[in-house]
């Protein structure tokens, strides 16, 4: 959410700031809303110093004797004035509140400016691309071909977009988890977290999701809503609560199913593990001071660089357009994996800093020592891999001619020494 004083003090920015984002202007129908909104309480408070003013002379009058009907006719007409005054007041403020939540982070100044994907500008890239003998195939066609990666059973037990893995599919799974939180949690300082899946309105509203993306989200029939990240749950951890600043930065992780409507990305990847219903995911949040996030941010992204570097695969690091990057977002790295079998570079962590945007929706703050008034924390996220997408990586980048997938080093102790897959038709 955006800070109105600063909107006051900056309209011209803030308007650029929208255009950035491919927006038009709006500061003049958010202050004319914040004008009124100050006028009725700027109202108030004349009518109850006015209020209080007769109250006392009402007092007095009774004390010598006097005739205070007048006054107290007054008193309450004034009474019913700010009752009036009172639910204007609250609407519009309101109102203000909900035209603020309305409009996406600002980009940060050397975030680049582009309509969609077509803008991310690469900054580097590690390792070198597989070399293949044969022709590479897709993860889906290698994974039923070892009998180990179902999705005519997945669509008959819940539709489209799922997948049933089987056997040591389903092992490498957990291993690739297994593998990634143990990373973070015993050499890069986050706290694992098993956090509730299931939210209240309070927390998407929080991080960004609620309410202009409920389309995209899974609801129950009692106002539960399954998370689409464990942000959600990781970063409300700091909602409503003032810290010490001696407590941050905080890092926490935490390994989660995630549910995603995916109503938007109809006709895209259809076939196969990109693009689900239900996936894994390990999430990487922090909470720090404004003077820590920027380098919190390239913290946090080296910190899932290295899982990428761990398992051998080949990527490019690649900062998003002001087009591509998600609403609650000021600045946001993607790292892509090379997909021999797409013959493409696909997302597989996106790390994003949020600065004070979605602290001011959760009203998280920190206090300094010696200070009597707090400041907004700034949040991050980034994935610390997506479990799927992992999957799916190595799965292409590990085929071998012969079907089979060789199973990276670094998972081998998770795999009880397994060292490939193969299955029926293999």
């Amino acid at each position: 959410m955006h800070d109105i004083r600063w909107i006051r003090d900056h309209p011209d920015a803030f308007d650029a700031a929208l255009k950035r984002r491919g927006l038009a202007p709006e500061s003049a129908t958010i202050l004319a809303v914040d004008e009124k909104h100050r006028a009725a309480i700027g109202e108030m408070q004349e009518l109850q110093a006015l209020r209080n003013e007769r109250s006392k002379a009402i007092g007095e009058a009774k004390k010598k004797g006097e005739d205070a009907g007048a006054l107290i006719s007054e008193v309450a007409g004034l009474k019913d004035r700010l009752q009036v005054l009172e639910e204007e007041e609250r609407g519009l403020g309101e109102g203000l509140d909900a035209l603020l939540a309305d409009y996406p982070n600002a980009p940060a100044d050397d975030v680049p400016e582009g309509a969609d994907e077509s803008a991310n500008l690469e900054l580097r890239m590690h390792g070198n691309k597989p070399a293949f003998d044969f022709e590479p195939k897709q993860h889906f066609d290698i994974g039923e071909a070892m009998g180990l990666m179902d999705f005519e059973t997945a669509a008959k037990l819940s539709g489209a977009r799922f997948v049933l893995l089987r056997g040591a599919l389903a092992r490498l799974e957990r291993a690739l988890a297994a593998f990634m939180l143990d990373i973070h949690t015993g050499e890069f300082g986050y706290t694992e977290v098993a956090p509730p899946i299931l939210v209240r309105d309070a927390s998407l509203f929080g991080t960004g999701q609620l309410p202009k993306f409920a389309e995209d989200l899974f609801r129950t029939t009692d106002d539960y809503w399954l998370i689409p990240t464990a942000e959600v749950p990781l970063t409300n951890l700091a909602r409503e609560d003032v810290l010490d600043e001696s407590d941050l930065p905080i890092r926490v992780t935490a390994l989660t199913p995630c549910f995603r409507a995916e109503a938007g990305a109809a006709g895209k990847d259809t076939r196969g593990m990109l693009r689900q219903h239900q996936f894994s995911k390990v999430e990487l949040v922090s909470i720090t001071t404004p003077e820590q996030s920027e380098d919190e941010h390239e913290r946090m992204t080296s910190c899932a660089e290295e899982i990428m570097k761990r398992l051998g695969l080949h990527y490019r690091l690649v900062v998003l357009s002001t087009g591509d990057m998600g609403f609650a977002a000021r600045k946001t790295y993607d790292i892509e994996v090379w997909l021999p079998g797409q013959d493409t570079y696909r997302e597989i962590s996106s790390c994003s800093n949020c600065w004070d945007f979605q602290a001011r929706r959760m009203k998280a703050r920190f206090r300094r020592p010696g200070q009597k008034g707090t400041e907004f924390v700034h949040s991050l996220n980034g994935s610390g891999l997506a479990i799927g997408r992992t999957l799916i990586a190595l799965l292409e980048n590990y085929q071998q001619a012969d079907g089979s997938v060789v199973i990276p080093e670094a998972l081998r102790p998770y795999m009880g020494g397994l060292d490939r897959l193969s299955g029926p038709d293999v």
